[in-house]
């Protein structure tokens, strides 16, 4: 049999045994590498592949560890752990509700406006569900809102934090797209390619994001009119109403502030993005230490907590390096664009494939999971057949936004149920969060037939 053609089974089944392998159960990062070793054994014995590949995994893990861009993932990680521990978050939740809470539907739009706040100042999906999961579903429930609107509208807002800048899944897409969009063009003879920064990946994500919030905003107010049993109103008693304003200005300046400085720095280029991370995590600080929350412990748990989730993403990084080089190795890079280049449509119909692809991934895998073994072996295919890089990053953002909502496996739906109280069934959950879902997709076909809402702003400030 052709050497070749054993390389691509081989990368075929690799592909498909990762998948397996993860199914059982066995942790991410080392499923990656040892379904790569195992598979890199049997082409060895076959003669398709060469052992001494495994000697580039060194140069890439030193450039990822001396990698600046990545330098701006633990830091941003640590700026949202402390304003999730130091009360900031829940200091907004509360006062948005009040804000909010004489018109019907307001608990549900005043989570919406917290979700967006968090996620462009905190980034991190996981933590920001479970905060609002557990301090609005209560008051929304005490307040007689249909469980179901409650609990879709929480863990959609949660979710924000995939694609609203800073996003670290953007960090490391931008970082990704970077290398891969420069080797395109300098295979296609152009050896002075346009730069693609995760700056202007931030900038391509606002918009989007944007109109992510505008849609859950618009069903809240479209059930507010139509069902208003469903989200009636909470007034804020009499006695609560004269010091409000000052309790609003204290409660979202200081993070708009935050925000502004971040992404402002960034978007203006003043700083870069890890630049930006330090003054977000040092901001962060100050922010909780005006609160008087900044002290040992919680400093301690903000490390220790940004040292955890650090480590699981970066590890995951190393593993799917692994399966890369084997994957590529054994032809599989030549499989993936014969495939992707011979659907119907060009080059729109192979990025709906891979976006298909990714959502049906999404169920069982998380986000980095998915962008450091996907990526790596499509993006080069789709930017060959001229897909916009920066439009790519953040569909795939939107896109897996939408698999971490979708029942049964939806990522938040499991960070919601851990944490809602028993009468809220996860029947409830399921059928609250469908609605968002619809809305997702939505999103995804307006930002597929209106490009221009991703990189008209990208254009406008880096060109």
């Amino acid at each position: 049999m052709d050497p070749v053609l054993i390389g691509e089974i081989l990368a075929a089944l690799m592909f498909v045994g990762v998948i397996g392998v993860l199914l059982i159960g066995f942790p991410v990062a080392f499923s990656l590498a040892g379904t790569a070793l195992i598979f890199g054994l049997v082409g060895w014995v076959l003669g398709v592949y060469d052992p001494s590949n495994y000697g580039s995994l060194v140069g890439r893990y030193i450039g990822m560890m001396t990698n600046e861009v990545l330098v701006a993932v633990p830091l941003f990680i640590f700026m949202g752990v402390m304003l999730e521990r130091s009360g900031i978050a829940e200091q907004l939740l509360l006062t948005m509700g009040k804000l909010f809470g004489n018109l019907r539907g307001g608990l549900g739009l005043s989570v919406i406006l917290v979700g967006a706040l968090l996620a462009a100042s905190t980034g991190v999906v996981g933590a920001t569900v479970v905060t609002m999961g557990l301090i609005s579903l209560p008051a929304m429930l005490r307040a007689g809102y249909d469980p179901k609107l409650a609990t879709g509208v929480i863990c959609a807002s949660g979710t924000l934090g995939q694609i609203i800048p800073p996003s670290t899944v953007l960090i490391f897409m931008g970082d990704m797209l970077s290398g891969i969009n420069a080797q395109v063009q300098m295979e296609q003879g152009n050896f002075a390619p346009e730069p693609v920064s995760v700056g202007a990946l931030f900038a391509g994500a606002i918009i989007p994001g944007l109109v992510l919030v505008g849609l859950y905003a618009s069903w809240v107010i479209f059930k507010a009119i139509t069902d208003p049993k469903s989200c009636p109103a909470t007034p804020v008693p009499e006695a609560e109403k004269d010091g409000l304003l000052r309790e609003v200005v204290v409660a979202l300046i200081p993070p708009l502030l935050l925000i502004l400085a971040v992404l402002g720095s960034i978007l203006a280029g003043i700083a870069t993005p890890t630049e930006a991370a330090s003054v977000g995590s040092v901001g962060a600080m100050i922010l909780a230490a005006l609160r008087g929350k900044l002290g040992l412990s919680i400093l301690r748990q903000a490390v220790i907590s940004t040292a955890t989730i650090t480590s699981m993403v970066f590890i995951i990084l190393f593993g799917a390096a692994v399966f890369s080089i084997v994957f590529r190795t054994m032809g599989g890079d030549n499989l993936v664009h014969e495939f992707l280049s011979s659907m119907p449509g060009g080059a729109i119909g192979a990025t709906i494939i891979v976006m298909f692809i990714m959502f049906l991934l999404g169920f069982i895998l998380d986000t980095f999971e998915i962008i450091f073994i996907v990526i790596p072996i499509t993006a080069p295919v789709l930017l060959t057949l001229g897909v916009d890089p920066i439009w790519l990053g953040v569909m795939v953002g939107v896109n897996l936004q939408t698999s971490f909502l979708t029942p049964p496996f939806g990522f938040s739906l499991f960070y919601l149920r851990g944490v809602a109280p028993a009468r809220v069934t996860t029947g409830m959950i399921y059928r609250g969060v469908v609605p968002f879902v619809i809305l997702q997709l939505t999103g995804l076909i307006i930002l597929f037939i209106f490009p221009q809402l991703i990189t008209w702003l990208p254009d406008l400030i880096y060109h």
